[in-house]
């Protein structure tokens, strides 16, 4: 009794000064993020450190890991991503304040640890400069001197002395003093580094609202009512700006003041090279086309693949302003690369956007500035390609090359330099294990085959005939096209199978492949449950 009544107070106090010494490991590291943060508002928001380290895991990570991700988490795998970082950070922090209640400059030196990895990833993103490694080395240092001001306090340490262990008094209103002021002060920076962040958003974002799209010298073609058949379920025909997919490696959405945006034109047999801004590509001569994209990563019967009224700049005709020829005309470059401001960089085969088809330099999406999030103030639109290789968004720099010389981003993780869309189709109606009554059934979806254009589609119940679905209107080669099937349905489970032919006339594969190298191919196919209808009764007089 005695003994446990002089032992019980010591194995409070250890408890109590460890779970300080984590709490300071954690108000350090948000020192010293709040101080980041508030310098990369004057660098750029790429360099801060969570979001450097968030993009250089994405850009480390397995490819078939990406695609898992893509797949389970949707546009939220960025959110998931940042998440679990500030999650990690948080345990890592925590361990290093314990480690500093035993050995301050042991803890010390694992914060600054912390800072040469944010500093590394910083430096290791497409585009960046020594001024991104700033943020990460500047917070550091605070978070150190943070780490070791708290730690004194629960040791009885002063500066430059070994943590004294149990032994020494536990300052328990000097820590929460200096535990409330460090938090206070974080708070203010990152506040701080917040709204100098969001002036600059708020000038593009005025940048933005003052565009006035001018009228195209070639609009596009209305699109006719039976291109549009209606049908509960259904895809609309063109995508709402809020439902187009998203799917890049930006974990911030760069906000750029289109004032000050310029599009450079420059490299291997460019003999005239171009610098434009902003007013003066809107008064080119534009186009408005109808073009459906789909991303590489788009499984089958996945939903990356939407389609927009798109109004931009012919990029044929701009590349031959500059002097250029393609390599079937004997030019010396047969590489498109397409650099963003966030560094991102995409390469498009010189053939393919110089051919004809309508590649455009995007500024308007289905009547509007393009959204931040696709891409304002300037996009690369071409059709038929993957967006991997030719959907460059924030673009602000187009350099001729080879594909010899260059490997862009998606190429060095394992993707096919070039990649033509495949041709596919997708059931929206019915859904998966939906449960249906006996009797007619509205079946429908989309296919596509974009530059090529979509000749039939064909419905198969279990292993049955292949059947022709009725396809709705061409609106142009370069989109979409739905189709709908009535099916006399019977009692059971029943699986439905769909499959287009393009207008080459090649059936699209049932061989299932997933998206690496250049996309995937297979049959998309849905089970559904049918129900007996309900019995007729009838009344007697």
């Amino acid at each position: 009794m005695t003994e446990e009544t002089s032992t019980a107070p010591s194995r409070r106090t250890r408890t109590t000064r460890a779970a300080l010494a984590a709490l300071s490991g954690v108000i350090a590291a948000f020192a010293a993020l709040a101080a980041a943060e508030l310098l990369s508002a004057a660098v750029r928001p790429e360099s801060s450190p969570v979001t450097a380290v968030g993009g250089a895991v994405i850009d480390r990570t397995p490819v078939e890991v990406k695609d898992w991700a893509i797949r389970a988490f949707g546009e939220d795998d960025k959110v998931v991503l940042l998440g679990g970082i500030l999650v990690l950070l948080t345990l890592f922090a925590a361990a290093v304040g314990l480690v500093a209640r035993r050995n301050r400059r042991a803890g010390v030196a694992g914060v600054l640890v912390f800072g040469v990895i944010g500093a590394a990833a910083a430096l290791s993103r497409p585009g960046s400069g020594w001024p991104d490694a700033l943020p990460s080395a500047a917070g550091a240092p605070v978070g150190a001197g943070v780490l070791w001001l708290l730690v004194g306090r629960l040791t009885g340490a002063g500066p430059g002395t070994e943590v004294s262990r149990d032994r020494a008094a536990l300052d328990r209103r000097g820590f929460v003093l200096a535990a409330g002021a460090s938090v206070a002060v974080s708070a203010g920076a990152g506040f701080a580094g917040r709204r100098l962040s969001a002036s600059g958003a708020a000038d593009a974002e005025a940048s933005r609202a003052a565009v006035r799209l001018p009228r195209p010298s070639s609009p596009a073609r209305p699109i006719p009512a039976q291109a549009r058949p209606r049908v509960e379920g259904l895809s609309p025909f063109t995508t709402p700006d809020r439902d187009f997919y998203r799917v890049d490696t930006a974990l911030v959405v760069p906000r750029v003041d289109a004032g000050s945006w310029r599009l450079t034109v420059h490299g291997k047999g460019v003999r005239r090279p171009l610098e434009l801004d902003f007013a003066q590509l809107l008064r080119r001569d534009m186009i408005e086309r109808d073009i459906t994209l789909t991303c590489v990563s788009n499984e089958v019967g996945g939903p990356y693949v939407s389609s927009a009224r798109w109004l931009g700049v012919p990029l044929g005709p701009l590349l031959e302003e500059a002097g250029v020829r393609p390599p079937s005309r004997g030019g010396p470059a047969d590489q498109l690369v397409s650099r963003s401001v966030d560094g991102m960089a995409l390469g498009t085969p010189v053939d393919t956007v110089m051919d004809g088809r309508d590649a455009i330099l995007a500024v308007g999406m289905n009547g509007e500035p393009l959204p931040f999030r696709h891409g304002f103030p300037v996009r690369m639109v071409v059709p038929g390609l993957y967006g991997y290789v030719s959907a460059c968004k924030w673009l602000q720099e187009l350099e001729l090359t080879t594909f010899d010389a260059f490997d862009p981003y998606w190429v060095r993780r394992g993707w096919a330099r070039e990649a033509p869309i495949k041709t596919q189709s997708r059931i929206d109606t019915p859904r998966p294990f939906a449960r249906l009554r006996a009797g007619t059934v509205r079946v429908g979806g989309v296919a596509w085959a974009q530059h090529r254009g979509i000749r039939r589609v064909e419905i198969r119940v279990d292993d049955g005939p292949w059947q022709d679905a009725r396809l709705a209107a061409e609106a142009g080669l370069d989109t979409w096209r739905q189709w709908v099937w009535d099916w006399p349905a019977t009692e059971g489970s029943h699986t439905l199978h769909v499959r287009a032919t393009d207008a080459a006339g090649a059936v699209q594969t049932s061989r299932r492949q997933g998206t690496v190298p250049d996309g995937a191919t297979g049959l998309h196919s849905v089970v559904v449950s049918v129900d007996r209808p309900p019995p007729t009764t009838s009344r007697g007089l």
